[in-house]
């Protein structure tokens, strides 16, 4: 994968790409699965890049109940927001598979002495349109949360996935502790539910790939 073609980096040039590095504003840094990349509390002022694997976000409250917020897939970005605006993070990110993440140092990128380089409005620009991607993300989470069954929330949730995929048949990037999580249920009763919609001919699934019937 060339970075200079993921989304952040939409519109940039080869050269362009290189000199950005050359202001030592890009590291490179490999995560084992289950690896936390950012912790609740951190300060950061740098962006990650998701060069292979991915990551989830997460949140802990205090009675240890895990919520999964969103999925980062390879060339996706994380917790720009948190880069911005110098906030401490509220949420975990969580490699749930061996992820390669590239980081980006906002302060460096952003700075206004680079003002006059093209490549300044251009990332501004960039980030600005994935950040109202996620939150198209998390209001699609809202959606999915807010109905009153686990039937509802599945139904909810791989009807999107589904549309996403342009196909019935399609594969999340969840495994089932991790769909409760997002879903905010329990995962046996996730799972009973997911067998008596099988049953009822409404779906049908092998792991995290799913085929949705009729319903």
């Amino acid at each position: 994968m060339k970075l200079f073609h993921t989304p952040l980096f939409l519109g940039i040039t080869e050269s362009e790409f290189e000199t950005m590095k050359e202001l030592h504003s890009m590291r490179s840094s490999f995560f084992l699965k289950n690896g936390t990349i950012f912790h609740t509390g951190d300060l950061i002022h740098e962006i990650g890049i998701i060069e292979s694997g991915s990551v989830n976000i997460e949140n802990i409250d205090l009675l240890g109940n895990k919520s999964i917020l969103s999925n980062i897939s390879q060339g996706q970005i994380f917790a720009e927001t948190y880069a911005i605006c110098h906030e401490p993070m509220l949420v975990d990110v969580v490699a749930i598979e061996d992820t390669q993440v590239l980081f980006a140092d906002l302060d460096i990128l952003l700075s206004n002495r680079y003002a006059s380089q093209p490549w300044h409005a251009k990332i501004m620009q960039n980030i600005l349109k994935l950040s109202v991607q996620k939150n198209l993300v998390l209001s699609n989470r809202i959606f999915c949360t807010s109905a009153k069954t686990i039937r509802s929330r599945l139904l909810t949730y791989l009807s999107m996935e589904s549309v996403k995929a342009g196909n019935t048949t399609f594969q999340i990037p969840f495994d089932r502790q991790q769909l409760a999580d997002y879903l905010n249920v329990d995962r046996t009763a996730l799972s009973k539910e997911l067998g008596k919609m099988r049953t009822d001919g409404i779906l049908d699934f092998y792991k995290n790939k799913f085929t949705l019937r009729s319903f």
